[in-house]
């Protein structure tokens, strides 16, 4: 980090693309304060500073929300001045925590192309937003790279996570990158390339005889014995802000004008609320209007507590019994969010939706020969989605769609064999 003036200047290298050389030093060059200005509990509203490492809400431990002064930031900037910043997600740092002065702990997350997807779409106007461009293939890099960073400022040096996989994956690169412990606990069946590309990250690595809510479990009996802090999906208040960035960056992308619909693979769902958070939040800048996409959350039929809560008209939904799917992302059998999630789904008339894992084993391939991107199969999950939609009648054609590719089809290989 540079000083100019009053701004705080940070100079980030570039991955490269079509647009940005690669190994070309970039400068961004942002407002010189924080617009940061508490934590409120997304149940109870009772608010909490944010000035210490904290997770649930210490009143009734629910998940809690960064509050940002947007009127500041309004004076501060305007949705114009992003178009020429760095392609990462740190261009947004005034809607972002992490004071001006601290340098975020960073691998040029975010940035990712949103794709047209005509051959696969036909007559529905599809896009692809393809997060599996980020570091680690995966968007879990959005939430990591700003919960690492804030945790990292507020004095944490040991960090724990649950997780199915890319979660860890990414907790582990960003605790590297930061020279902070990273303790992953994993379900014993984690695809075998998360679970080396942990390690060979440097990461203590615990295997598991049982799913991602027995691994969270174990954190929760061991970490004030041994000093982690715990960075379980809405467990703490900054991957959210991390993934909120989707949501800022498909605005900008698509001229601050929103899709009609969003498909959206849903295990801990942070990225549905985050994007939902960033909606609001453009809205109150003035930056986007009062429309809103109908968003759809995707599940797997042998995973699918959402989808069964949201048809039976439930606001939270149970722990869904013998959790099983080959997309791992998507083996999430209760979520701490899961009453925001089913809340967003119905303000904004979508819905909820299965599929099984052999659709998305098949339909892999028809988007991998139709459009060239191999993704996961949670991705593929909505894709199958998106047809079964149509079927219905939900989706009609000319509407644009956005489905969100979560990560890489290369870190599912045992799927495909």
């Amino acid at each position: 980090m540079l000083k100019n003036g009053g701004a705080a200047v940070f100079v980030l290298t570039s991955r490269g693309g079509a647009r940005d050389p690669p190994f070309q030093p970039r400068v961004l060059t942002l407002h010189s304060r924080m617009f940061l200005t508490h934590l409120t509990c997304t149940s109870c509203g009772l608010r909490h500073e944010w000035s210490r490492l904290q997770n649930l809400c210490t009143a009734c431990q629910k998940p809690l929300f960064p509050i940002v002064d947007l009127a500041a930031v309004g004076r501060a900037v305007t949705r114009d001045v992003f178009a020429a910043r760095e392609k990462s997600l740190w261009r947004y740092r005034e809607v972002l925590p992490l004071p001006a002065n601290v340098e975020p702990v960073s691998l040029g997350e975010g940035g990712t192309p949103l794709l047209r997807a005509a051959r696969f779409g036909g007559e529905i106007d599809l896009w692809v937003k393809d997060e599996s461009q980020n570091p680690t293939q995966s968007f879990k890099a959005r939430g990591m790279a700003i919960a690492v960073s804030m945790a990292k400022h507020l004095g944490a040096t040991k960090l724990a996570v649950p997780t199915a996989g890319n979660a860890g994956g990414a907790l582990a690169a960003y605790a590297a990158r930061a020279g902070l412990e990273a303790h992953i606990f994993m379900p014993r069946d984690t695809p075998r390339a998360n679970i080396i590309e942990c390690r060979e990250l440097g990461a203590q690595v615990t295997l598991i005889d049982g799913l991602i809510t027995d691994c969270g479990a174990e954190i929760a009996r061991r970490k004030a014995a041994e000093g982690w802090f715990d960075m379980s999906t809405l467990k703490e208040p900054y991957r959210v802000e991390g993934k909120k960035t989707l949501g800022y960056e498909l605005a900008e992308q698509l001229d601050w004008q929103l899709p009609d619909v969003i498909l959206y693979p849903t295990g801990g769902g942070t990225g549905l609320i985050g994007m939902w958070k960033a909606f609001d939040e453009m809205e109150t800048l003035g930056w986007i209007g009062k429309k809103r996409p109908r968003m759809f959350s995707v599940q797997a039929t042998g995973c699918a507590p959402i989808v069964r809560a949201f048809q039976n008209g439930e606001s939270t939904a149970s722990e869904f019994p013998n959790a099983h799917t080959c997309a791992s992302g998507l083996r999430v059998p209760k979520a701490i969010g899961d009453f925001l999630m089913l809340n967003i789904l119905r303000q904004s008339n979508g819905g909820a939706v299965a599929v099984d894992d052999e659709e998305m084993i098949r339909i892999t391939r028809e988007v991998g020969s139709s459009e060239g991107l191999f993704v996961a199969p949670e991705g593929a999950a909505c894709f199958a989605a998106l047809k079964l939609l149509r079927s219905k009648g939900k989706i009609g054609i000319g509407e644009r769609v956005v489905i969100f590719n979560t990560g890489s089809g290369i870190k599912y290989l045992d799927c495909y064999e």
